[in-house]
């Protein structure tokens, strides 16, 4: 449970979301990728039990990056320059996975999934009791979000892993920001930046009819 890279707590993290949000609350996508970046670390402190979400992030990273490194890089700026960018020039896959399997809205939605399944999860952390099985927390954060995206095979194989997960107290000193008290403390600051960044996003998302990308 030990984070290999010292400086690291999860607060650090939480709060750089902080930053995604510009004046006129547009998501930037630098700060975004390198506060999942932070989410990152923190899931693989955790050990391999929640690889099959982090690797998945890691790989979507990658893409955002390509993106904001290439010829197109101004209109990767924010999500919403992005969205209107890949709508108006047609790169977007509507209706399944064909021409652009890796575009921008694509990616970032996948993001804006395991965002929110995280969120939830340490949601669940910090409003739960001492005694609470993180198992049951994780599963229920899961089925409230990622679940409907993935198959059966994948549902059950993560429901079984769940099983094997560590205590809620030993999740809240993996956070490293001090004693259980303090990380519950520390969460009910932090979260609601998360919260807001993924609020702007579902919105976006709505209005363009974007939340079912295949």
């Amino acid at each position: 449970m030990d984070d290999s890279e010292t400086g690291f707590n999860l607060k650090v993290v939480l709060v750089s979301f902080k930053q995604c949000l510009d004046e006129k609350e547009e998501v930037l996508l630098d700060p975004y990728i390198a506060s999942w970046k932070g989410l990152v670390r923190f899931l693989n402190s955790l050990g391999t039990i929640f690889s099959f979400i982090s690797k998945d992030v890691v790989s979507k990273l990658r893409i955002m990056e390509r993106l904001r490194g290439g010829p197109q890089s101004e209109h990767y700026r924010s999500l919403q320059a992005m969205v209107a960018h890949e709508l108006s020039n047609r790169l977007v896959d509507l209706e399944r996975r064909s021409h652009h399997p890796e575009s921008g809205c694509r990616t970032v939605l996948r993001l804006h999934r395991a965002l929110h399944w995280l969120q939830l999860f340490l949601e669940g952390l910090r409003t739960s009791p001492e005694d609470a099985r993180t198992s049951a927390l994780c599963a229920d954060s899961y089925n409230a979000s990622l679940a409907a995206y993935h198959p059966w095979v994948v549902r059950r194989a993560v429901t079984v892993a769940f099983c094997t997960l560590p205590t809620r107290e030993v999740f809240l000193e993996a956070m490293n920001v001090g004693p259980p008290e303090q990380a519950v403390q520390m969460l009910g600051e932090a979260l609601p930046f998360i919260q807001r960044v993924y609020n702007v996003s579902q919105k976006l998302y709505a209005e363009h009819s974007l939340l079912d990308l295949p």
